[in-house]
């Protein structure tokens, strides 16, 4: 009998261009969290896919209880006992919990002695003792749509439980939760040991890793670079195995000098009466203005407003003293501002389109022969100038978007926004998502951008990315503005306490 799990050596796969696994390999023991960690692109994903049989790996060989396996598909891995909770979730938001959850195999009866049918009853209640068992108090008959996206995350990681697995994949399950959230999962994954599962979790975060793994294996551009026991190890340690070298510094050299004001905002009210209300603020040209707050302080709400998203009743936009109308992204588009959404596969990436029309889709009318035909060496020079400006790994500019990691689809977008060269920048979480090397990466360009003169305004949950990178930082809490602190005073206490200032 095999002490592992599960084995996969010597994997190899590639697509157009590219080459995603390098013998690559894992091993996993019963009872255990093994950290699959590596930067946007080191191949975490795509190892974690050949194992549940969505791609088909060109070569290396898979052992399941000491047993050599071919998975050829999802359901092949489910049957065998290997589930997967994929990072972007994919539920049928008007269908039940149960019904998802069950999707593909329902228990069957039969009417009338011989019609088969689907048993909702059994469908129901099988579904209840799933939720007690992943500790959610649901209704199974609830719709999925109506649930929020940590609710979601429990309905997936229940669907899993539910085929039996015995080997669960979790690819960023805390990307979207809040604290609280994230305790609960950690007490699912913890039951889930004790029944002897065992467990794969891809995260960036660090404190994460270090706190709830038993084992970490390591990969770098595609390749195998080791495993160790997480008791071990350092933040600094891992680190440095996953970008190839030291990181010194986690947060850029800042050479910008915040000039005059430049941007206003003043009194702005949602239409929405739980949402933004009263919120005012100031931008100097060359300033990164971080803002803060917990989950609910409406900050993107507010941003959305400004950017034309959200409706307002109040409030007043000045740009260089002059007062600005915005009704519609359009009007913010045409006045200079610019803005990367928090969720870039919702609202940022187009994923069925290329790299370079994702640069130059909000450029175009920049680039018209005559107003009617676009002028395509044009616009490929552009892409080309965005692609090395802001060193984006992409095998061409024909490369569909979809295909590249995080950090690299997060470059394309902000490349996409300086095509129009704005004076204001809107940034939702511009790092959410990302492995430590592409952060670095980010945040080079936003203090590059700052430099030359842009105002930023920077929407961010990580204290350490607020301090680290802004001049100043606005506070947000239950959708008002509750002060500002000067970025070299910043500290975690002072950033919770403006958080906190409820009504």
């Amino acid at each position: 009998m095999s002490e592992y799990r599960l084995e996969m050596r010597g994997v190899c796969k590639s697509f157009p261009g590219v080459r995603a696994l390098d013998d690559a390999q894992l091993r996993l023991r019963p009872g255990t969290v093994h950290a699959l960690m590596g930067e946007n692109g080191a191949g975490k994903s795509t190892l974690m896919k050949c194992m549940f049989g969505i791609y088909k790996m060109d070569a290396g060989e898979i052992y399941y209880e000491g047993d050599k396996v071919e998975i050829g598909d999802p359901m092949e891995a489910l049957k065998m006992g290997i589930a997967m909770v994929h990072q972007e979730l994919q539920p049928i938001p008007a269908r039940t919990i149960g019904e998802n959850i069950f999707l593909g195999r329902y228990p069957m009866k039969k009417a009338l002695g011989f019609i088969p049918i689907v048993d909702h009853k059994k469908m129901y209640e099988d579904t209840i003792a799933l939720l007690e068992k992943v500790r959610m108090d649901f209704d199974p008959r609830q719709l999925v749509g109506e649930l929020s996206v940590s609710q979601m995350q429990s309905v997936e990681i229940a669907k899993a439980v539910s085929a039996n697995c015995k080997v669960l994949i979790l690819d960023e399950p805390t990307s979207s939760l809040t604290q609280n959230e994230v305790e609960a999962l950690f007490r699912i994954v913890e039951d889930l040991k004790k029944e002897g599962v065992s467990i794969v979790y891809i995260s960036h975060k660090m404190d994460e890793i270090l706190r709830i793994s038993d084992e970490v294996t390591i990969m770098r551009d595609g390749k195998y670079i080791g495993t160790w026991e997480s008791k071990n190890l350092t933040t600094d340690f891992i680190i440095t195995k996953m970008v190839g070298r030291e990181l010194t510094n986690l947060f850029p050299k800042r050479e910008n000098i915040p000039g005059e004001v430049v941007f206003e905002v003043e009194d702005f009210t949602s239409i929405n009466p739980k949402s933004f209300r009263h919120a005012s603020f100031q931008l100097r040209k060359g300033e990164i203005l971080g803002v803060g707050g917990l989950v609910g302080a409406q900050r993107t709400e507010f941003m959305e407003g400004l950017f034309g998203i959200r409706s307002h009743t109040t409030g007043t936009i000045k740009y260089k003293g002059e007062e600005l109308k915005i009704n519609r992204p359009k009007d913010a588009i045409d006045q200079g501002i610019a803005m990367l959404t928090e969720d870039r596969r919702a609202t940022g990436i187009l994923g069925v389109l290329s790299v370079a029309d994702n640069i130059s889709v909000a450029s175009l009318n920049h680039y018209l022969d005559f107003g009617i035909c676009l002028n395509n060496k044009k616009i490929e020079q552009l892409v080309q100038d965005n692609v090395q400006k802001m060193n984006i790994k992409t095998p061409s500019s024909k490369t569909l978007i979809q295909s590249l990691s995080g950090g690299n689809q997060q470059k394309v977008l902000i490349g996409r926004w300086l095509a129009n060269n704005p004076d204001v920048l809107i940034l939702d979480e511009p790092t959410r998502g990302i492995d430590v090397g592409a952060k670095y990466e980010i945040y080079c360009i936003i203090a590059e951008l700052a430099k030359q003169g842009k105002s930023i305004i920077m929407i961010s949950s990580e204290m350490a990315e607020l301090i680290g990178m802004s001049d100043r930082i606005m506070v947000m809490c239950d959708g008002r503005v509750t002060g500002f602190i000067d970025g070299n005073d910043a500290t975690q206490e002072n950033i919770m306490e403006l958080a906190t200032q409820f009504e």
